[in-house]
This record gives C-alpha cells, sequence and structure tokens, in this order.
C-alpha cells in the first residue's frame, strides 16, 4: 500500500494497532484521538484516506461526513463502530462512507479495505446526507449484532436502501424479515409515501389490485410470506406488477422458505419470481451467528428495564445455555424468554435453573427443520468451538488445537462408517471416498477397533 491514512480513535490500542499495522504496509500514518484534528487535518488537505470511529469524545464520526465529502470529495473514509446495529450502516452509507466496519474488526480485512480505499478514487459525486429521523419503533429495532454475517446483512440492506428494484427477503420465522422490509422502505427515497402490507386476503377480489396501488401511491408495497398465497392470487400479484399505476410502487415480498427452492417446489409460479426477485436478502437464523445471541439477550433485558421491569443480569453459565441453545423461534423467541424472565427471575442474577426453567417448555430443534430449516454441521461446530473457548476464559487454549480438533471429528466419522459398512473396510473406504491403505493407516493410528459382521438393511 502506498499513502497516507488518517486514523481517528479514542481507544489507545486500537490506534496503536493501526499505526503499526498500516506503517508495516507501507502507509504513512497520522493517528488522533480527537475529531477537530481529523478534521483540521482534512482542510489542510492531508490524507489520501480516512479511518474513524463513530462515537469520539468531541463529536460524531458519521456526522462529519458529510463535511468531509463537500471539502474533500475524493477521500475516501471507512468508519469502524461498536454500534452494531443496522441504523449505524444506514447512517454511514447514507453519509457517504467509503466502507464500514463493525468492531471489534478483523485487522486484515480493514487492511484490505484501506488497500482497495487508496487504489480507488471515490466515482460518485459527493451528495447533502439525508436527514433520517427514525421513529420510536425504528430505533428499538433489534437488527442488533456484531456477527460478520449480519454485518454483511447491514451493508446490503443500505446498498439496496435506494434502488429501484422489487426484492425477496427470505429467513426463517422470527427472524425480522418484516423489519427488514420496513427499514428498506423507512430509509429509502419513498419514506414520505404509504407502506401497504397486503395478504392473500387483499387479492381475493378481482379488483384489489388496483385498491392496492391506489392506496400505495408510488410508495411500497409489501407482500408477506407470499409462498403461501394461492396460483390464483399470485397471478393477479403478477398482473399487478406488470401494470402498475402512475407512479409505480416498489414491491417487497417476505417468504420463510430459501430464495431457491420456492419455484422448483412450487410455491411460487415461476412468471412471478422473476418479477420479484429483482435482489434477494437472506436473513440468518440466530444460530448462524451464536455469538449476537448474548448482545441480543441484553437489548431485551435493558429494554424490559426501561420499560418498567426490574434490573437483571445474566450468569455466566446461564449464558452458555443462551449460546447452545438451538432457538428455533429466532430472535422472537429469544425476546420472550428474555422478557419471561425479566418478569419471573427471583434474584437479579438470571441462573441457568431460571433459564432452564423457562426452556423446559420450548420448542426444540427439529420443530423448526420440520418448516425447512437448514441447520448445518458447520453451525454445530462453531457452538462447539465457542463453547471450548469460553471455557479456557481469557487464556486461549493449549498449541496444536487444529490437529485436536481434526482428531476429535474424524474418530467418531471412521468408527461410525465401519459400523454402517458392517466393518467392511473396502465398502467403507469407498463410502468415505479415500484409498483403502489410508483407512487402514487411520484406523491403527487413532486404535480404532473393527468388528466384521454382515450388515442388516
Amino acid at each position: 500500500m502506498d499513502g497516507t491514512v488518517l486514523v481517528a480513535d479514542d481507544d489507545k490500542t486500537i490506534r496503536t494497532v493501526l499505526t503499526q499495522a498500516l506503517t508495516r504496509a507501507g502507509c504513512r500514518v497520522h493517528a488522533t484521538s480527537s475529531l477537530t484534528t481529523l478534521m483540521r487535518w482534512v482542510s489542510e488537505g492531508k490524507g489520501d484516506a480516512v479511518v474513524t470511529d463513530v462515537m469520539m469524545p468531541d463529536g460524531n464520526g458519521i456526522e462529519m461526513l458529510p463535511k468531509i465529502s463537500e471539502d474533500r470529495p475524493d477521500l475516501p473514509v471507512i468508519v469502524i463502530s461498536a454500534q452494531n446495529t443496522i441504523l449505524t450502516a444506514i447512517k454511514a452509507n447514507e453519509a457517504n462512507a467509503f466502507d464500514y466496519l463493525s468492531k471489534p474488526f478483523d485487522l486484515p480485512e480493514l487492511m484490505k479495505r484501506c488497500a482497495k480505499a487508496l487504489d480507488q478514487k471515490k466515482s460518485r459525486s459527493s451528495r447533502e446526507m439525508l436527514e433520517v429521523l427514525p421513529d420510536e419503533d425504528q430505533q428499538t429495532l433489534p437488527l442488533v449484532g456484531a456477527a460478520p454475517i449480519m454485518q454483511e446483512l447491514y451493508r446490503t440492506v443500505a446498498k439496496l436502501m435506494h434502488a429501484d428494484l422489487p426484492i425477496m427477503v427470505c429467513g426463517e420465522s422470527g427472524t425480522g424479515k418484516t423489519l427488514i422490509a420496513k427499514v428498506l422502505h423507512n430509509f429509502s427515497d419513498r419514506r414520505t409515501l404509504p407502506l401497504v402490507t397486503v395478504t392473500e386476503a387483499d387479492f381475493i377480489e378481482m379488483e384489489g389490485p388496483v385498491k392496492i396501488l391506489t392506496r400505495a401511491r408510488g410508495g411500497t408495497v409489501l407482500i408477506e410470506q407470499i409462498s403461501d398465497f394461492s396460483d390464483e392470487c399470485q397471478a393477479r400479484i403478477v398482473h399487478m406488477i406488470d401494470n402498475p399505476l402512475d407512479p409505480a410502487p416498489r414491491f417487497i415480498a417476505t417468504m420463510q422458505e430459501d430464495s431457491h427452492q420456492v419455484v422448483e417446489n412450487g410455491l411460487i409460479r415461476r412468471d412471478l419470481y422473476y418479477r420479484l426477485a429483482g435482489a434477494i436478502i437472506s436473513v440468518p437464523a440466530l444460530r448462524e451467528r451464536v455469538e449476537d445471541i448474548i448482545v441480543l439477550g441484553e437489548y431485551f433485558l435493558n429494554k424490559g428495564e426501561r420499560d418498567g421491569a426490574f434490573q437483571r443480569v445474566f450468569s455466566p453459565e446461564a449464558c452458555g445455555l443462551f449460546r447452545t441453545y438451538s432457538w428455533p423461534g429466532n430472535v422472537r423467541q429469544l425476546e420472550n424468554v428474555v422478557k419471561r424472565l425479566g418478569l419471573t427471575a427471583r434474584s437479579p442474577v438470571i441462573t441457568l435453573t431460571a433459564l432452564e426453567h423457562v426452556l423446559h417448555d420450548q420448542p426444540a430443534i427439529k420443530s423448526a427443520q420440520q418448516r425447512g430449516s437448514t441447520d448445518k454441521l458447520a453451525s454445530d461446530v462453531a457452538r462447539h468451538m465457542r463453547r471450548y473457548f469460553d471455557l479456557h476464559g481469557n487464556m486461549l487454549p493449549p498449541p496444536g488445537l487444529y490437529g485436536r480438533i481434526l482428531r476429535e471429528v474424524e474418530r467418531p466419522l471412521l468408527e461410525i462408517a465401519l459400523e454402517e459398512t458392517g466393518g467392511n473396510q473396502a465398502k467403507c473406504s469407498d463410502l468415505l471416498g479415500i484409498n483403502r491403505n489410508t483407512l487402514r493407516k487411520k484406523i491403527s493410528e487413532l486404535d480404532i477397533v473393527v468388528t466384521r459382521r454382515r450388515k442388516l438393511m
């Protein structure tokens, strides 16, 4: 990398780490804990890129972006923030930030984006930041999380905010699909126009589509759980999209199913799918972002306290169960469980016993799988690894972790495969897709006992 990077963060450790990393990469660095100093450097023409925190002692980094864009339209600004909500990503995008990352950030990823910022001149013209004044409901949206999959979702939503495209929002029940759809409308150029939420009942009458378009008046039409609509109603939606009134609204549809399977499974007409799938947003299940579970739980506890409930905190043991529970009802289920705990827990500290009592009558993960859930082995491994690291507290596990984890997976895989093939090593090696000599070597290394028997089918 070549160029000068201006770093503004009130955390000395972050300033030091970024200064060292950027310097080693060949950059010149000016670092400060003051937005005032940063803005002075910008006005003096210093720097080829900026990395700035949002919450600074003397101001808000995002609020400075319009001024930077006005004075130095070609100066790329990367925003980093510990406020890991969708609103932060939206505001950064609206303020014309070059990029946005959440804290704690991955240093190699930030370095990659700094390199991109230095290599590319901003091609889009500077524009005045939109004054977004979210109402109370939007300010308390539970679209919170630092997990990489959520940060990618935030960036996608921010980029699609003003796009004149129909959008499909997919995700399991309770993940926040409707919230995403409302954010897409409430922060878009259409936010002063109506958001009309429709169900299948609105399309039963022949004149239903015309009534919907008349109510929308060029705003947004939100079609919830479209895969549940009958074929006749879907045909009327196709006709409505093809013949919109002037001005035409934007169409957003939600559904619980995987967007790639709905046509093959006959849940959505092919012609309707291609009219709605201008862009597809997949909202992750809670088990796909385990690191956000406690963040969300604490968010709901604090929300309950503001609403008059008792002050509560989670015990470490309760946090462990929160992370390992499958949450088939996703964020909505988590919110209801936390609300109940806030009202019924007998002490300020929510114990493991209290949580187990509340979860005792909750549905298990199989209930979600029956509705088409896609819980994968990787999710189970991620949960196991998170628990493993948590058990070591602030200490790292002993060296050699990679080999130990592979052995833990390899042994049961071979044992079960051998059992299922009746101990026949030729069949087992074919099943596993490995050489028979390799299988024999693994059996010897792992001291696996092989019992030959006829497999009952």
